[in-house]
């Protein structure tokens, strides 16, 4: 393996016997989450997340040749899998007008959502087996009891928001990061060079499936699940940012580390993220200015005000590789770390609950005490904070005992990017060294916007 590129998920040997399982809830408390960062389904995903985000950063070739990866791009070629799942995205969308939303009064979310997810569960199987490989879907348990479909399904459904909450988040986001993960451990996707089977799938697949979430979400007024609120990064998504940032990142070439400095030189400026005709033009092609289109798409109102978080980020001098290192962080303390997030995520044999081999020993921390009881994923348990602060954002709450965030250079999944040192996530050391960043004069009031703690 060449450690440059980190490691690539691995694919199930069913030759030697293996048993597929109903995927089933195992995070009931908070101390739990501390046993899922040690378990081999945390690492599984982390790998897979990484191996993806490496493959966005343009490339240059030994010729001197700089390819860049943007949305729609040309130079990316779709294998069949991907396609058959564009089509089942399609089909998908397809089934949003069997269920127009409901007309009457409504405080939350409409309660149409409902009818349509009751519509995809009742055709889970159909949806899969016409869009996804026999192959894949019917590899056999060694004891010939069950197939992989019983645990592609429960990721599949767990991918579109939550139809008794009328809600979806970033642990909806998760799921579906899982579906294709278990499609990947299953073979099903070709074996190409390093990084382009990948780039298909985060241009192909998670790109459309990005687009039509915000459909429904703005189709169906579905609230956020889990959100922190304005001092969150993102009401609904997460990993539109990392990949996003990856894209405007440096050209690597075959052989190198993943730079943690520097931009593209032709990348827009992180600050045009405040700019509403920027954002308009950038988010035509890449992943994170589209996703920051979709937010001026919902809320009104000064940038810097209905997402503070988002644009001190903005801030960051050394770039967007910088800013893709801490997105990875930050995706690892407020998303895997965090109960209300991930206490919904089901665990079966291709995310498995069992301890990875390497992990370090769960410890008790100040989090997860705080957050033992058991909570709705759509009510954060954590305190209310003084003033303009964010109460998540305390600046000596310790992080959790992960390997990503303490640094081990145990190979699973590839750390090398992430800096040494306990992870805080109510601080983001990545973004310690923000120069003095002008704000805003204010709006029409005179009230000067407020500022991340963690990115003074």
């Amino acid at each position: 393996m060449d450690g440059s590129r980190g490691r690539i998920l691995p694919k199930i040997d069913t030759s030697a016997g293996h048993n597929f399982i109903q995927p089933s809830k195992r995070i009931n408390e908070g101390q739990d989450v501390n046993e899922f960062l040690s378990s081999k389904a945390y690492v599984d995903i982390m790998t897979f997340l990484l191996q993806l985000n490496r493959s966005l950063f343009p490339t240059q070739s030994s010729d001197g040749q700089v390819q860049t990866w943007p949305l729609n791009c040309d130079a990316v070629e779709y294998s069949a899998p991907v396609r058959q799942l564009q089509q089942l995205l399609s089909k998908l969308e397809a089934i949003l007008e069997e269920a127009p939303p409901d007309t009457g009064p409504r405080r939350f979310g409409n309660v149409s959502f409902r009818k349509w997810y009751q519509i995809v569960e009742s055709r889970a199987s159909i949806l899969l087996e016409e869009c996804l490989s026999a192959d894949i879907l019917q590899t056999p348990s060694s004891d010939g009891e069950s197939t992989a479909e019983i645990e592609l399904v429960a990721y599949f459904l767990g991918s579109w928001g939550s139809p008794q909450r009328l809600d979806y988040g970033t642990g909806h986001e998760l799921s579906f990061l899982a579906f294709l993960a278990g499609i990947w451990k299953l073979h099903g996707f070709p074996q190409n060079n390093p990084g382009v089977e990948e780039r298909a799938i985060v241009l192909g697949v998670i790109q459309p499936y990005l687009e039509l979430v915000r459909t429904i979400i703005k189709r169906y007024t579905l609230e956020p699940a889990g959100s922190h609120g304005v001092w969150g990064l993102d009401d609904h998504s997460f990993i539109p940012y990392i990949f996003g940032s990856a894209q405007l990142a440096p050209a690597l070439l075959e052989s190198d580390p993943v730079l943690e400095q520097g931009s593209f030189p032709d990348a827009p400026n992180p600050g045009d993220v405040a700019k509403a005709n920027a954002v308009a033009r950038e988010r035509e092609t890449n992943l994170y200015f589209s996703a920051i289109g979709f937010i001026y798409d919902v809320k009104r109102g000064p940038f810097w005000e209905h997402s503070p978080t988002l644009y001190d980020i903005s801030g960051i001098q050394a770039g967007w590789a910088k800013i893709n290192k801490g997105m990875i962080k930050m995706y690892n303390a407020e998303v895997l770390s965090k109960y209300p997030v991930v206490q919904h995520f089901p665990f079966g044999s291709l995310f498995s609950w069992e301890r990875d081999p390497n992990a370090i020993g769960p410890v008790m921390t100040a989090h997860t005490s705080a957050t033992s009881r058991k909570t709705d994923e759509a009510t954060p348990s954590h305190p209310a904070g003084p003033g303009t602060r964010a109460p998540w954002a305390g600046a000596n709450a310790p992080g959790p005992p992960t390997n990503i965030a303490r640094g081990i250079t145990s190979p699973l999944p590839d750390t090398s990017r992430l800096p040494p040192g306990p992870m805080t996530p109510t601080r983001a050391p990545w973004a310690s060294s923000l120069p003095a960043r002008p704000t805003p004069t204010g709006d029409s009031t005179g009230q000067a916007p407020t500022r991340a703690p963690w990115a003074r």
